[in-house]
């Protein structure tokens, strides 16, 4: 019994040292598939992002792997542009970004680089173009840190392919993707490429780079962490003449840091998920609040669908964001799915029982009734959903003001308080909460300076939308604690009807009251008495009470206005 006892005791430890065993690995998997670039697929990202060593790396001339994202500046060394030739090229100074792709050769101490140059406010024209986008090739020396660049574009290329020569990295494929979800469309962004001076340059202009690389540590805690420093001069010696299209450039640029920059996303995935998470505790507290059929009907249906509308939207867009960066998947897939969550069930939940209650005759009816206006509410939902995507898409350069159309979600409530003259519809909490968490998200895109979209930030957009949805927030709390109706004026009201009216007390002198069965002394008790329409006497606080769960008469079951 002994030895049996061992070993069960054995057997026992072995299956909590197994089950131990499987959660490291799930938790490793799990932290694999974080991990911004993976580490099977030999890549340039892999070798940039983990500082991969190479075998050659000994002595003084080791090889650096330059390929990356360097972000810098630009300006004239003559202060500004002294050449005839471009006109336009005004500026004395500005931003710039350069992308690079270093593959090594057959020749030893080469690689071959590709990329592109960004120069952001360039130009300073009527057309308001205000950058250029330059393709590169050449060669990198690395054991004299040489880099040699040319962009000869004599001849015409194609501006619908001018984009394949970027690098499929998480910061520039992010940086499209809000660009083309928040800034410009690619139809827009090519009509610029059609009136740029840009052309004019490449056809006349042959654009030459030479560049030296050093090794800058990182003032970071990853202090192991090199970075690369790129400087040098820009120049551009005229096809067929021997003027210069504009005068020579100094640029200075760094690398990026993408592991950083990998970190911005996912903190805002994060931000993304515990704000949802919020969401569906409000939603849960709200649909609580009016969990009976007249608390419901009292809700805008429309406000709801809106921020359904709304919450799908955002589960599109990161989960599209996921697909395009294959690295980002899990953080904007989780993302992605708890929108869904809110979306699909919580918020369609609510709309479908608002829909119930403010239709009480439908279900006494066939349920071919009922499926068919059900069928009817959903087509109209997901129309609406796929005609705002067509509508953004066509008006794709009005984003902010559509963003601000969309957020007016309480406007509908509002109208409906007023119209229903509604007690209370909606939760305190509910109203503040949702308020709060809905800027979350345009704040941090237009209104953080260093967000990873890297969509340039708008202050006064931002404060625009805080004081819109402060106001709305406010004139529902003011009809919550005063009444639907309280700025409204009375010569504008409608005639409403009045429970505590006159009545001839010598038709009954005592009555029942059929909520409560006690009886009501008509005589003495006035102020404490109401009747409704059909001539039924009840307590207030009972008949009150009464329409907080239905608005019916309890004894003839007709329908009662608003108190």
């Amino acid at each position: 019994m002994k030895k049996k006892r061992e070993v069960l005791g054995l057997g026992f430890e072995c299956q909590v040292l197994f089950c131990l065993l499987i959660w490291l690995t799930a938790i490793s998997q799990q932290a694999d598939g974080l991990r911004p670039i993976r580490e099977k697929t030999r890549s340039w990202s892999d070798e940039w992002l983990f500082g991969r060593k190479q075998e050659a790396e000994v002595g003084p001339f080791s090889a650096w792997n330059i390929t990356g994202t360097y972000r810098g500046t630009w300006k004239f060394l003559n202060s500004v542009n002294s050449s005839s030739k471009l006109q336009d090229f005004q500026k004395e100074n500005g931003n710039s970004v350069v992308e690079l792709v270093a593959v090594p050769t057959k020749i030893t101490g080469v690689h071959y680089v590709q990329g592109v140059v960004v120069f952001h406010d360039v130009f300073d024209n009527e057309q308001n173009v205000g950058g250029a986008q330059i393709n590169l090739e050449g060669v990198y020396i690395w054991p004299f840190r040489q880099l040699r660049l040319v962009a000869n574009s004599g001849k015409e290329s194609d501006s619908g392919l001018e984009d394949n020569n970027l690098l499929s990295n998480p910061y520039h494929l992010l940086g499209i993707f809000s660009s083309q979800v928040f800034q410009e469309s690619p139809r827009d962004r090519l009509l610029r490429r059609k009136i740029s001076p840009v052309n004019k340059m490449e056809k006349h202009c042959n654009i030459e780079i030479a560049a030296q690389v050093s090794r800058v540590a990182s003032s970071e805690n990853n202090g192991d962490k090199n970075y690369y420093h790129m400087e040098g001069l820009m120049e551009s010696p005229g096809v067929g003449d021997d003027g210069d299209c504009f005068s020579a450039l100094l640029l200075n640029a760094t690398s990026v840091n993408v592991e950083v920059y990998y970190n911005k996303a996912v903190n805002y995935t994060l931000m993304v998920t515990f704000v949802s998470f919020l969401q569906v505790l409000l939603l849960i507290r709200q649909m609580e609040h009016g969990n009976t059929q007249s608390g419901a009907a009292k809700v805008s249906i429309v406000m709801i669908g809106q921020q359904a509308i709304m919450d799908a939207y955002l589960c599109l867009l990161h989960l599209t964001a996921g697909i395009l960066v294959e690295s980002l998947f899990n953080a904007f897939a989780t993302a992605a799915f708890f929108k869904f969550v809110v979306f699909s069930i919580f918020e369609m939940r609510y709309l479908l029982a608002i829909w119930k209650a403010t239709r009480p005759s439908n279900s006494g009816e066939g349920w071919e009734t009922m499926r068919r206006e059900l069928s009817f509410l959903y087509s109209r939902f997901y129309g609406i959903l796929l005609g705002g995507i067509l509508i953004m898409y066509q008006f794709h350069n009005y984003m902010q003001p559509i963003l601000l159309l969309m957020y007016s979600f309480w406007i509908p409530q509002i109208v409906a308080n007023v119209i229903r003259d509604s007690r209370k519809p909606l939760h305190p909490y509910y109203i503040l909460g949702m308020t709060a968490t809905r800027l979350a998200i345009p704040l941090y895109v237009f209104g953080c300076p260093h967000n990873f979209m890297r969509v340039d930030p708008n202050k006064f957009w931002c404060v625009c939308l805080c004081i819109f949805m402060g106001l709305q927030a406010v004139v529902l709390l003011l009809q919550h604690y005063f009444g639907s109706r309280c700025f409204v004026p009375r010569q504008m009201l409608p005639e409403k009807y009045n429970y505590h009216r006159r009545f001839n007390r010598d038709v009954s002198r005592n009555t029942d009251c059929v909520i409560c069965m006690t009886a009501i002394d008509l005589r003495q008790h006035t102020n404490d008495c109401m009747v409704t329409p059909c001539e039924h006497f009840f307590h207030s606080g009972c008949l009150q009470r009464w329409m907080d769960i239905k608005m019916e008469c309890p004894t003839c079951r007709r329908s009662l206005p608003p108190a």
